[in-house]
Parts: structure tokens; C-alpha cells; sequence
């Protein structure tokens, strides 16, 4: 079967929006690390929630905005994403992920370690932080993409503030990944490896979690093999 051009324009999306989540974002970090604290923690958080917001404007009608490996997991865990396009939407993740650490080190260096995640925590504490910092995210992303009695228009608003405010929160923890696209960038290009199997297994599973709680609070089956993104419907 061949691919149709609007799947390649998905992936595309995806990887364009995940770029500038992490130039921006893991980018704000270096920036702070660079100046001497210029712009704070509250600040990086801030970029965070602001790239967040922005990308899923930008690119939320295209490909649906998932921007993470987590949320595209989570998704199709609670049957609102086909398998078939699991693969492609982490691939082009990852990509626009390590594209944008290279830019990052190509620009600056390699100041504030890329501002890569790292536990400053036990990695029990790291794991379990992780763990519910992603369930929040995703709990609050099913709630915006799934449910018609949440107010319409405000998705990109509500997940970039979850983002920001798990930021601000866990920030100086773990780094408050929820993302492990967002921690592969930065530990590639900047060798930071250390605990990197948290920024995967805490993530996933507890987007799947979160997905599935959902669902059931929500009390309707999903429609098999849909396709959603974080503002509901992905043609």
C-alpha cells in the first residue's frame, strides 16, 4: 500500500511542531544557563507553555498536534488513534527532536548540559514525578480532544498551561519532561543518558493511564481506529 501525501504532511507537522517545542523550550533552559539566569525557572517553564500553545494552533488542524510519543500512545491505547500511524508520528517526533538539540549546539554549544532531563531526585522520586506530572497531561489533553461538553477553542490554551505549571513544578526535579521525544533530543546530542529509561517508561504509561481514566469517567466506547489529535479530529 502505498502512502497517501496528507499521511507524509502529518508526519511533516508533527515533526516541524516538535522542533520548535524543543528550540524553544529545552532551548529557554540553555538561554538561561548561557546568560547567567537571565530568564529563570519561572521563565523556561513559561517558554514551555507558550511553544505549546503555539504549535498546537499551528499545526493542530494538520496532524493533530500529539508533539510526543506519550500522547500519541495514549491515544491509541484508548482506541483513538490507528496503529498504523503510531510508528510514523514517534519517528517524526524523534526527528524534529534531535534536529532541533543539533540546531540548538550548532547556535550556542553545549551550555546547560542542552538542557537535557536529568533526576536531581532519587530515581524512584524522578520516576513517580514523571509518572503523574504526564498522567495530568494527558488527562487534561483527553478531556479538550475528546469530550464535546469541554468548552471548544481553548485546547491549545489548556494543554500548553498544564505543560507550563507541570513545569514550574518539576522542573528543578526531573526537568519535567512528559515527553520523551523532548529528553532523546538533548541526551543525543549532549551524551546525558543518565536515568534516560525514566523519560520513556513514566511517560507512556502513564499517558496510557491517563487516556483510560478518561475514558471511563467519561463513560462512552471509543469509535475503533479514529484518528485524534489534541483538538479533537484529525482528517
Amino acid at each position: 500500500m502505498t502512502t497517501e501525501r496528507s499521511d507524509v504532511r502529518r508526519w511533516i507537522a508533527e515533526a516541524i511542531g516538535t522542533f520548535f517545542l524543543v528550540l524553544i523550550g529545552p532551548g529557554a533552559a540553555m538561554v538561561d544557563a548561557f546568560s547567567r539566569g537571565a530568564i529563570g525557572h519561572a521563565g523556561v517553564s513559561l517558554s514551555f507553555a507558550f511553544v505549546v500553545i503555539a504549535m498546537i494552533y499551528a499545526t493542530g488542524h494538520l496532524s493533530g498536534a500529539h508533539l510526543n510519543p506519550a500522547v500519541t500512545l495514549g491515544f491509541w491505547s484508548a482506541r483513538r488513534f490507528p496503529a498504523r500511524e503510531v510508528a510514523p508520528y514517534i519517528a517524526a517526533q524523534c526527528i524534529g527532536a534531535v534536529a532541533a538539540s543539533l540546531a540548538l549546539r550548532a547556535a550556542i554549544g553545549n551550555v546547560g548540559g542542552m538542557g537535557a532531563t536529568l533526576p536531581a531526585v532519587s530515581v524512584g522520586a524522578a520516576f513517580a514525578v514523571e509518572w503523574l506530572l504526564s498522567f495530568a497531561l494527558m488527562f487534561v489533553i483527553m478531556a479538550v480532544a475528546t469530550d464535546e461538553r469541554v468548552a471548544s477553542g481553548f485546547a491549545a490554551i489548556a494543554v500548553g498551561l498544564t505543560v507550563g505549571f507541570c513545569a514550574m513544578m518539576g522542573g528543578p526535579l526531573t526537568g519535567a519532561s512528559m515527553n520523551p521525544a523532548r529528553s532523546l533530543g538533548p541526551a543525543i546530542v549532549g551524551g546525558a543518558w543518565r536515568a534516560h529509561w525514566i523519560y520513556w517508561a513514566a511517560p507512556i504509561t502513564a499517558a496510557m493511564v491517563g487516556a483510560r481514566t478518561y475514558e471511563f469517567l467519561r463513560g462512552v466506547r471509543a469509535p475503533s481506529g479514529e484518528m485524534l489529535g489534541v483538538e479533537g479530529a484529525v482528517s
